[in-house]
């Protein structure tokens, strides 16, 4: 097939593109490099032996989008591009309001005129809010949203299940991640955040490299086995293999599909931080600070319905993740940069 890859540039979109091209499709990228580096895409041709085409530009230039989508003939769009830092949401709300949904409505505006109507989607489980349900199952009720990021993914899925609902002909599978970790195994592409890291894996590997002194848990006093927030931390790969699996749905033309993609084990702060340690021989420094706003005590995935109408499951488990994180930064400890 022929797959267009917004955002491909980025963590889970280069390695998306990787695996799409070991499959032998064709891939066109759109990518502005805001929080990714073309470098990324250099070594997944490196690591494939094939190239994906790649537009610099930004999903909020319509013009843009429209030349994309004449000069091409895609037979898929998978749209991961968008702002993601959930504290940089809260307080550039406006800037993320804008970019992540102003932009997919130019996406798909585009999209339909050009006849382009199969469509897959990087949601998140943050849609399902403080979950009604643990393990979270795809019948859960999405709940408050707890930060405008979230409120981003939340509001898109509306917009493509209205859109679904009113024109039969589009194909949308809605994919909603866990807490997506790990590397390639080669160790040449993986997680590259500018500046100090949001989420916890690369926080971990930027403090075992000597980037960071010390790694900050927030929270030891919830209702989790440690005190700590239990979370579902999936490998890479495994996430990537997951939108390979959805274009199975896209070719038996499905109309509208909801998975999560998650391992189903809940694991927390502190066991995680145990696991890289284990798994890669190094003391990983940290201090208990407060709980930060919005953060919940526990979310961890039901995702037998991937199983079962994808032939998809994770396959590597927490020390996987912890070793090829490290192997990544241990071999990059400036990301991309040179």
């Amino acid at each position: 097939m022929n797959i267009f890859v917004t955002g491909g540039a980025g963590f889970i979109g280069s390695h998306t593109v990787l695996q799409l091209l070991r499959e032998g499709h064709d891939v066109a990228v759109l990518d502005n490099l805001c929080n990714s580096s073309e470098e990324s895409l250099k070594r997944v041709k490196e690591l494939s032996g094939k190239e994906a085409k790649l537009y610099v530009g930004d999903i909020l230039d319509r013009e843009l989008l429209d030349r994309i989508c004449d000069e091409n003939d895609f037979d898929c769009c998978i749209h991961f591009a968008g702002l993601k830092a959930v504290g940089e949401s809260v307080e550039k709300p406006w800037e993320y309001y804008n970019n992540n949904i102003t932009g997919t409505l130019n996406l798909l505006d585009s999209l339909r005129k050009h006849n382009m109507k199969n469509f897959i989607f990087s949601s998140s489980a943050t849609v399902y809010g403080d979950p009604a349900m643990i393990p979270i199952t795809e019948e859960c009720p999405k709940g408050q949203c707890t930060n405008p990021y979230g409120w981003t993914k939340s509001m898109i899925e509306q917009i493509l299940m209205d859109m679904a609902k009113a024109d039969k002909e589009w194909n949308i599978v809605i994919l909603r991640y866990f807490n997506p970790i790990g590397a390639d195994p080669s160790g040449r592409i993986g997680e590259n955040p500018k500046g100090i890291p949001n989420n916890l894996m690369p926080y971990v590997t930027q403090v075992a490299v000597g980037k960071l002194e010390r790694l900050g848990v927030f929270g030891d006093d919830y209702d989790t086995p440690d005190g700590t927030g239990v979370r579902d931390y999936i490998h890479v790969s495994d996430l990537a293999d997951g939108h390979i699996k959805a274009l199975k749905k896209i070719k038996e033309k499905a109309g509208l599909c909801i998975y999560n993609l998650g391992t189903g084990n809940g694991v927390s702060v502190l066991e995680l931080v145990r696991s890289f340690e284990k798994a890669n021989g190094i003391t990983i420094p940290y201090d208990i600070k407060p709980r930060r706003a919005g953060d919940i005590a526990m979310c961890y995935a039901d995702a037998s319905k991937a199983k079962r109408e994808l032939g998809w499951e994770a396959k590597h488990d927490i020390v996987d993740m912890c070793r090829d994180s490290w192997n990544w930064q241990s071999n990059n400890p400036n990301g991309y940069d040179r």
